[in-house]
């Protein structure tokens, strides 16, 4: 959004959207607690926790991996909107049916179910890099949805730990009700259900569509919601004449003539997408770092929660030779484990909120990227050394300390390399793709850093030497810090979003970025001008192109 006084973000957008996007990491986050002792519960032996553990959590993101390219495509062609919304719902099904698992085949086709049907991820990231272009803004609105993550990480892990096997931990409420001891870990995913509904809700109600070939078209649920919200207003506004706007064309769109949106559009936008170049070496080298960020960071938070669990070792001199030959765990409740990840969760969101924008707008994006990319390997060297502290209160502040280098690092790292991505991409009508791209290789390395992380741990753990997993994942983050010294920041996409379609759309493009006046129903007008065109910085207009948007900024490096 551009006003006079230079471009601005769309709030109310970033706010719905960020409303709509809660419930997912709320569900996720909610798992970690208890997952090990969920696949204990399905007759699991201990020392083979881990690898399960691992397994479990990685077919989720091969699913993800498999269906997140059709997902991007697919909200190319649809919108962005219904997309999103069928993700929440599937996500809210699948999680319902997760917490019910009686066994481990049960638990991993579930997870897989759940992974394949939410393609979100990606989705939002397009719409976020559409609802906000202008690179100068990039770095505040990419780290609102990092920021939403933080604070499901942090009601999430509470309600894993809090409320899992509610029979054994408030055995004078829930002792006597049969089903929570028939499924112990159904009760987190019913009380997500509620926050599953009210984001699908707030996004059907007030989410508005971000593809430009799918703008102006009705939509049925921002009707509902404009009604909603007039009807806690205590005055109702007097019919004048007024400005369209960005809103204003998807919420009244019916009462425009056809003519303004065809229905050749979706077609066209199609057939330009399909030429577009989505993969080019800039955007190959951001989807690498990407992929290797999500392997190890997703591994790490997978792996902590098996560790934290492990049984204490009293290390003696027969079982301990520093710095590699020792083992033991921390021997935590699945109680004190979502206390732990709450807290994690709060300095990640302090960190996300506080420090990332006002650094970022110091330093730049690239640099920033950099420096975290160092952080997180000292993090995961540091780890395993925690439990040879020979009190409890020494280990647990050695604990806290690595996993505060570790949210430094991974909540800049994250919403850093989304913006690296985002200006690699060569066309706005490909974007969706892209993140479908990213969703799906990073996808592989949540899968793959899990899975093959926790049979290290498992083995680790057997022969003594614990320290296995982390030196592996610490490998793997020096080997992705390679790439991000090499990649350079591009300029974003171009305006080829518009002119690829210029000729086949003249007409339309004559009708919308001339000043014009259509009269509706009680004499009332909708006057559009190249000044409000402005505030809409995505739109098909000659007044705004979207090189403008990208192509001027210098900001960012």
């Amino acid at each position: 959004m551009t006003t006079k006084d230079g471009p601005k973000l769309p709030k109310q957008q970033l706010a719905i959207l960020a409303m709509a996007r809660i419930a997912e990491p709320m569900a996720y986050s909610s798992v970690f607690p208890y997952l090990p002792s969920m696949v204990s519960s399905f007759g699991v032996p201990t020392n083979k926790v881990g690898s399960w553990v691992g397994l479990t959590s990685g077919v989720f993101s091969i699913a993800q991996s498999t269906t997140a390219v059709a997902w991007g495509k697919a909200s190319d062609i649809y919108g962005r909107k219904p997309i999103i919304i069928f993700g929440l719902m599937s996500s809210m099904i699948c999680f319902i049916v997760w917490g019910m698992s009686t066994n481990l085949p049960m638990a991993i086709i579930v997870r897989a179910i759940m992974g394949g049907g939410n393609g979100n991820v990606g989705i939002i990231r397009t719409v976020v890099a559409e609802l906000v272009p202008e690179r100068e803004l990039q770095p505040r609105a990419f780290s609102i949805m990092p920021i939403v993550w933080s604070l499901g990480s942090i009601i999430g892990p509470s309600f894993g730990g809090l409320f899992a096997e509610p029979a054994e931990q408030y055995p004078e409420i829930f002792g006597h009700i049969e089903f929570f001891k028939r499924f112990p870990f159904a009760l987190p995913n019913l009380i997500l259900m509620v926050f599953f509904l009210f984001s699908a809700t707030i996004a059907a109600l007030f989410l508005h569509e971000t593809l430009p070939s799918k703008r102006g078209h009705r939509d049925w649920g921002l009707l509902v919601g404009e009604r909603i919200t007039r009807s806690f207003k205590t005055t109702r506004p007097v019919p004048s004449t007024r400005r369209a706007s960005f809103v204003d064309g998807e919420a009244t769109s019916p009462l425009l003539p056809n003519k303004t949106v065809p229905k050749k559009r979706t077609r066209e936008a199609s057939e330009h997408a399909k030429k577009e170049r989505v993969i080019t070496r800039a955007t190959a080298m951001n989807l690498l770092i990407y992929t290797l960020l999500a392997f190890h960071s997703v591994a790490y938070d997978q792996i902590l929660s098996v560790f934290l669990r492990h049984p204490v070792e009293k290390h003696t001199p027969e079982n301990t030779s520093f710095p590699f030959y020792f083992s033991g765990g921390f021997g935590m409740k699945h109680s004190e484990v979502g206390t732990i990840y709450t807290i994690y969760g709060v300095v990640c969101c302090a960190v996300q909120f506080l420090i990332y924008p006002s650094i970022v707008a110091r330093f730049g994006v690239l640099r920033c990227f950099r420096v975290c990319c160092l952080l997180m390997p000292l993090a995961y060297f540091l780890t395993p050394y925690c439990v040879l502290f020979p009190t409890h209160k020494g280990r647990m502040a050695a604990l806290m300390g690595v996993m505060f280098i570790k949210a430094a690092g991974i909540i800049v790292a994250f919403p850093s390399v989304t913006i690296l991505l985002t200006n690699s991409c060569t066309s706005l009508r490909v974007l969706g793709t892209l993140n479908g791209y990213a969703t799906t290789f990073s996808g592989l390395g949540r899968a793959l850093g899990p899975a093959s992380t926790g049979a290290l741990f498992t083995w680790g753990a057997d022969h003594g030497y614990v320290v296995t997993a982390w030196f592996f994942l610490m490998f793997i983050a020096i080997l992705g810090a390679i790439p991000a010294y090499l990649v350079e920041e591009g300029e974003g996409p171009s305006a080829s979003v518009q002119s690829s379609a210029e000729n086949s759309d003249t007409e339309n493009d004559q009708a919308s970025s001339s000043s014009s006046t259509i009269l509706l129903p009680e004499d009332s007008a909708i006057t559009s001008d190249s000044e409000e065109e402005e505030e809409v910085p995505l739109t098909n207009t000659k007044s705004r192109s979207i090189e403008q948007s990208y192509g001027t900024m210098t900001g960012g490096k």
